[in-house]
C-alpha cells in the first residue's frame, strides 16, 4: 500500500509538472523570456494546418494567455468604447465566454497599438487584464467580475500596452504615461494598493520581469531613458542603467546571468549586469553594441549564447549574448511588430501579415510559414506555442495549428 501511494502520488506530481509546462499564464510565458519547453510545436506548417479559427468579439493584439484547457485574450469594441476580456477553449475553438469590464469615451491611441494590447496573466484561479484609462481587472476563469480599479488618465497621445505581472501574491503594474508615471503594486485577491513608486514621467509601454540575482528578487523594467530595477515587495528603486535611446517599449530578457535591453528608437543594444545599486550605467553595463537601423518594438529572446531579435523593418539580427559582437545581419522582410518565440532551440517570428519565419540561430532560416491570404487581418501577437499545436491570434481572429 506504501509503495502504491509513492507511486501515485510521483505520478500526479509528474501529470502536474507536464500541466505547468503547458501553461502560457502571461506575456512572455511561464519564465518571462519567450522559451517554450515542450518539443512537439511544430515549427513548420501552412493553411491546410489551421485546425480551427475562431472569429473574436472585437479587436486587440494582445497575445494569447493559456491555463490548461482555456484561452484568456482581450479585446475592444467601438473604436476603444468598450473594452472586454474573454475565454476560448483550447480543444473546441469554441467562446467559452465574454465580460464587458469598461464602458466609456476613449483615450486616444497609436494606430499602432489600439486600446487592447496588454495581454492576460492568470494564476490559474483568477484572469487579470489592464486597458489603461479602461482600469485594472480581476475575474474568474470563469468570467465572474472579483474587483476593478480606475489608475487614471495616463495623459499621452498613443494608448498603454504594458502586461500586468503576478508575484506571489501580488499583482504588479507599470503605469508609464506622460504624467503621474508609477509603478504599482496590489493584493491580487482584493485589489487593495500595497504600495506606489514614482517614475519618470514619459510613455512607455515595457512589462517589468522578476529575477533573482545573489540571494534577493529583482523587478526589471524598461523604460525611455534607462532601466531600473525595483525590490518587488516594497516598491523600492535598487538601480539604474542609462539607456542610449528613447521608447520604453520592449521587455527586459534575462538570460546568462545578464539582462538584454533593446530600446523604441534606432541605437544601441546593451546588456546590464543586475545586482548594483544606484546607478550602474559605468559598473554593470557589460558591453553594447550598434543595432540595424530602424524602429524597434519586439523585445529580443537569447537562446543560447545568442541573443536574437528583428526591428520593425524585418531586419534580423544575432548577437553574441556575453559580448554583444554581432554574429548575423540579413532581411525577414516583412513588418514587424509581434515578439518573437523560442522553442526547439529555434526563434520564431511573425509579420503583419501572418508569415511566421523560424531562425535556428545564429542565421539559419528553417522555415517560412504562412497562413493563407488574411485580408483584413493584422499580427502584431507572439506565437504561442503549446503542446502539439501553436495559436496565432490577429486582430480579428485566433488561430490553432497544427498537424
Amino acid at each position: 500500500m506504501m509503495r502504491f501511494s509513492l507511486v501515485t502520488l510521483i505520478a500526479l506530481f509528474s501529470f502536474a509538472q507536464l500541466h505547468a509546462q503547458d501553461n502560457w499564464p502571461r506575456w512572455r510565458g511561464p519564465q518571462q523570456d519567450g522559451h517554450y519547453a515542450g518539443t512537439e510545436a511544430p515549427l513548420k506548417w501552412n493553411q491546410s494546418d489551421i485546425v480551427w479559427r475562431t472569429e473574436l468579439p472585437g479587436s486587440g493584439q494582445s497575445s494569447p494567455c493559456i491555463w490548461r484547457d482555456r484561452i484568456f485574450l482581450t479585446a475592444e469594441k467601438g473604436n476603444g468604447a468598450e473594452r472586454i476580456v474573454l475565454a476560448v477553449d483550447k480543444k473546441s475553438g469554441k467562446i467559452l465566454w465574454e465580460q464587458s469590464v469598461w464602458k466609456g469615451e476613449p483615450e486616444p491611441s497609436h494606430a499602432l497599438n489600439g486600446w487592447a494590447s496588454a495581454s492576460c496573466a492568470t494564476d490559474g484561479e483568477r484572469v487579470y487584464a489592464f486597458f489603461g484609462i479602461g482600469g485594472l481587472h480581476c475575474l474568474t476563469v470563469d468570467g465572474k467580475p472579483v474587483w476593478s480599479k480606475d489608475l487614471g488618465d495616463f495623459q499621452g497621445p498613443w494608448g498603454t500596452a504594458a502586461s500586468p505581472v503576478l508575484v506571489r501574491d501580488m499583482l504588479i503594474q507599470n503605469c508609464d504615461a506622460d504624467a503621474n508615471a508609477r509603478l504599482m503594486a496590489f493584493d491580487k485577491k482584493n485589489g487593495q494598493e500595497i504600495w506606489s513608486t514614482k517614475r519618470d514621467d514619459a510613455r512607455g509601454w515595457s512589462t517589468p520581469i522578476l529575477i533573482t540575482v545573489e540571494g534577493h528578487e529583482e523587478l526589471i523594467l524598461n523604460g525611455d531613458a534607462r532601466v531600473t530595477a525595483y525590490n518587488p515587495n516594497t516598491g523600492e528603486e535598487l538601480w539604474f542603467c542609462k539607456s542610449f535611446t528613447g521608447r520604453g517599449a520592449p521587455t527586459a530578457t534575462f538570460a546568462n546571468n545578464l539582462i538584454h535591453m533593446i530600446n523604441g528608437k534606432p541605437g544601441d543594444c546593451y546588456a546590464v549586469r543586475p545586482g548594483g545599486r544606484g546607478d550602474v550605467t559605468d559598473s554593470h553595463m557589460v558591453w553594447h553594441a550598434r543595432r540595424p537601423k530602424g524602429r524597434d518594438l519586439p523585445s529580443p529572446v537569447v537562446i543560447g549564447e545568442y541573443m536574437v531579435t528583428a526591428n520593425m523593418d524585418g531586419v534580423y539580427s544575432t548577437f553574441n549574448s556575453l559580448t554583444g559582437k554581432q554574429e548575423a545581419l540579413f532581411r525577414i522582410g516583412g513588418r514587424h511588430v509581434a515578439t518573437p518565440v523560442s522553442y526547439r532551440g529555434k526563434a520564431v517570428f511573425i509579420d503583419e501579415k501572418g508569415k511566421s519565419t523560424v531562425v535556428d540561430p545564429p542565421r539559419k532560416v528553417i522555415a517560412e510559414n504562412s497562413l493563407g491570404d488574411r485580408d483584413g487581418e493584422i499580427f502584431r501577437s507572439s506565437v504561442i506555442p503549446n503542446g502539439e499545436f501553436v495559436f496565432i491570434r490577429s486582430t480579428k481572429a485566433l488561430y490553432k495549428v497544427g498537424k
